[in-house]
């Protein structure tokens, strides 16, 4: 059935009109630009508008906006849907303020993404780790379990929210529904990064989605997934246990208040897309992953998982749309093998890491585009052609202990040292690669050799690392504040 699209069609209702414009933005409706033009073309200036009351606001929408939400919310069956322009590292944010308060306790795994670790600095939490199982023959960190969920809240008490992540980067889902029912019967509310699950709506093979698990609330990434442009996302609340005004105060407090009517009405497109075809779509990249893994998997030298590795818990449901692929049977780091695909086959893969190259399989892919990863990684495995051939990878090593909540290592006075000087310090910085935006080195953590050691290692890789205060990564920021330098005693 047609969906409707009240956003879209008030938009170019608007730009019909041929209103003259002295309002923002400055180039006036593309005519002020001609290079923007020369690329873009002149209809995107024309649709690039500023908030008025035809268009409605969103931050506080009361008719197209919210009823293109309202929409949302009824296609992912949740009470209510928050349109999201600053992507869901917002929505992530505006969970945890929403919820926690300074000093509250959040359950949060130790792989979460820098949003959730930066949400903790604006919010005061203070966050329980827990670290994930780990894969040694993929070399990645999988979910984290009920039991482990239980063990933290038993022996600590006053846990006001676990945070969730469903899937991993890597499709790796948790025991969700029986994580959301456990948290539920004691009061905690649940929050789920869903930046990787935006379509899990649309196909019962695949992994649980928070909302059908009954969790409080999920920030979704539909740039991502589900069709929508770059930067454009949604909070989803579903929540009994807190007010859906905090969380569109706490969405104000981050979110611009002049959105992008571009990226806006990329999400109600992309939502009657969804609700139109969606099972369609996602039946056939399903397919294709499938294909596309047993391919793969004929190749020497490469392994692409699948549900072989399900364990009930720790990795407890799969998301194949995920293809992970592992080439250390050919003697390369994932690093390597991402570099050589894009500079001497031009296929762009998702990330590299130690162990692993991620191709994310979605709406717009094809069976054509496919075989020429194939061909590309059958190439490689017969020549080697790129000749990047390493060794031995390093692990990924254990976290250090949290010693300051991540605000007060934020806040706190600090000094730069020599990285071998840092170790057994207090980090006053995170240390990252993006992607995945997954600190190796978190906000107020002791530094530890091992965690050095792999820092030393990624860099002869020739990464990107994000956030660091020495782009070098020769130095590193400590923390200097005596009350808290004490505690390591």
């Amino acid at each position: 059935m047609k969906q409707p699209t009240p956003l879209a069609d008030a938009l170019l209702a608007y730009e019909e009109k041929n209103v003259v414009p002295f309002d923002v933005p400055g180039h006036k409706r593309g005519k002020g630009c001609e290079k923007l033009n020369a690329i873009f073309g002149e209809r995107l200036g024309s649709l690039d508008v500023n908030s008025m009351k035809c268009l409605d606001y969103v931050n506080h929408p009361v008719s197209v906006i919210k009823e293109s939400e309202n929409l949302l919310a009824e296609l992912y069956g949740s009470k209510e849907a928050f349109f999201l322009v600053n992507g869901t590292t917002s929505g992530v944010q505006a969970m945890i303020l929403s919820v926690c308060q300074p000093g509250e306790k959040i359950i949060m795994p130790r792989n979460a993404h820098k949003s959730a670790m930066n949400g903790l600095i604006l919010s005061g939490a203070i966050p329980l780790y827990i670290a994930p199982d780990y894969d040694e023959e993929m070399g990645i960190s999988l979910n984290i379990t009920l039991e482990q969920i239980r063990e933290i809240v038993e022996m600590e008490g006053g846990i006001k929210a676990v945070f969730l992540i469903n899937p991993t980067y890597f499709g790796i889902a948790s025991e969700l529904k029986a994580i959301v029912d456990y948290c539920h019967e004691r009061d905690i509310v649940v929050l789920v990064d869903e930046a990787h699950g935006a379509h899990l709506n649309f196909s019962d093979e695949l992994p649980m989605s928070a909302m059908a698990a009954g969790a409080d609330m999920s920030a979704i990434s539909l740039h991502k997934t589900g069709g929508s442009m770059t930067q454009s996302s949604a909070l989803l609340f579903n929540s009994n246990l807190i007010h859906h005004d905090a969380v569109r105060q706490a969405i104000n407090l981050t979110q611009t208040t002049s959105a992008s009517y571009i990226l806006m009405t990329s999400l109600d497109l992309a939502r009657a897309e969804l609700a139109e075809n969606g099972k369609e779509h996602f039946e056939r990249m399903l397919d294709l992953s499938r294909w596309a893994r047993t391919e793969i998997n004929k190749i020497d030298g490469l392994y692409a998982y699948g549900e072989e590795k399900l364990n009930g818990k720790s990795f407890y449901a799969f998301d194949e749309t995920k293809l992970v692929i592992n080439p250390s049977g050919l003697h390369m780091s994932g690093f390597e093998l991402y570099e050589c695909l894009r500079d001497t086959y031009k296929i762009q893969m998702e990330l590299g890491e130690i162990f692993t190259v991620l191709a994310i399989i979605s709406l717009g892919d094809t069976k054509e585009n496919l075989q020429k990863l194939i061909d590309a990684l059958k190439d490689i495995s017969e020549n080697n052609p790129c000749r990047f051939l390493s060794g031995t990878c390093e692990e990924i090593p254990m976290f250090g202990e949290q010693i300051l909540s991540p605000r007060d290592a934020f806040y706190a006075k600090k000094e730069v040292v020599l990285l071998d000087e840092s170790i057994g310090r207090i980090a006053g910085e995170s240390i990252m690669i993006y992607p995945p935006g997954i600190p190796i080195l978190a906000l107020g953590e002791v530094i530890t050799k091992e965690v050095i050691d792999y820092i030393c290692y990624i860099k002869k890789k020739e990464v990107s690392f994000a956030s660091s205060y020495d782009e070098t990564l020769e130095s590193i920021k400590v923390v200097t504040t005596k009350k808290y330098v004490e505690k390591l005693r």
